[in-house]
């Protein structure tokens, strides 16, 4: 079976009820496969920023930004590419840690910069954020401790700056 390919869309609505169902329900209708939704409330109370990263395979990109520019309360769309663009994802985990894994779990987790956020007798609660390809190995490293539990945010993302934009005092 040929890799999904995915693109990344930020589309930014006005914040108000009922939008993220609308959006939701074009893709349902048009059958088009959300691989990751994350949204949230800008800067601006007015507006909402949605980030859905599409299966471009079952619909072509530019259909699926067209069918999304049609909703009255979409106010702009943009496709952030990968290779410019900086994208990061959460993920939450409880894992197993009895006696003899624990101290391994938590030099694991601390080895990738993560953060133990809970713990009991047999398991510990772990977070992770960093880019989608690093949470997925970090996933299938915990796997190996055993996931009891586990949640991923979905992908956020935005633009890489310009190198000139970040040097200070030019």
């Amino acid at each position: 079976m040929p890799e999904a390919v995915h693109h990344t869309l930020s589309v930014l609505v006005e914040n108000r009820a009922g939008v993220l169902a609308r959006v939701a329900n074009l893709f349902s209708r048009r059958a088009y496969n959300i691989y990751s939704l994350a949204v949230a409330p800008t800067h601006d109370p007015r507006f909402s920023r949605i980030t859905v990263v599409v299966d471009v395979e079952s619909s072509p990109l530019e259909q699926i930004v067209k069918q999304l520019d049609k909703l009255v309360n979409v106010v702009a769309i943009s496709e952030l590419d990968p290779s410019s663009s900086v994208e990061r994802e959460l993920l939450v985990a409880m894992v197993k840690a009895d006696a003899t894994t624990r101290a391994g779990v938590v030099a694991y987790v601390a080895s990738v910069e993560g953060r133990v956020l809970s713990e009991g007798p047999d398991r510990l609660v772990v977070s992770f954020d960093g880019p989608p390809a690093e949470v997925d190995a970090v996933e299938a490293r915990l796997a190996e401790f055993g996931i009891v539990e586990l949640r991923r945010t979905g992908r956020v993302a935005l633009p890489k700056l310009a190198a000139e934009a970040t040097v200070s005092g030019s």
